[in-house]
């Protein structure tokens, strides 16, 4: 698999790599790679399963008393009797 790397890597054969350069690499090593986020990640790709989605956007705030069951629950338990 070829992967662009983001920071200066040694493989293990001993070749230096530099931040930008492309290498080819098997499964476990992209995997350490991506684990060190030494892996550069193209504009509109996803990287599977390790991608890390993150909010830019301030989250409403939510209004307390809107916060509990859904008209779709179950009626709550009457303990008191």
């Amino acid at each position: 698999m070829q992967v662009r790397l983001s920071a200066l890597w040694t493989d293990p054969g001993g070749t230096v790599w530099g931040p930008g350069d492309t290498v080819e690499v098997d499964a476990v090593t992209l995997a350490e790679l991506e684990e060190q986020g030494m892996v550069e990640q193209p504009a509109g790709q996803s990287a599977g399963s390790t991608e890390t989605t993150t909010t830019t956007t301030k989250p409403k705030d939510t209004d307390p008393s809107k916060i509990g069951p859904g008209p779709s629950s179950p009626p709550a338990d009457d303990t008191d009797k």
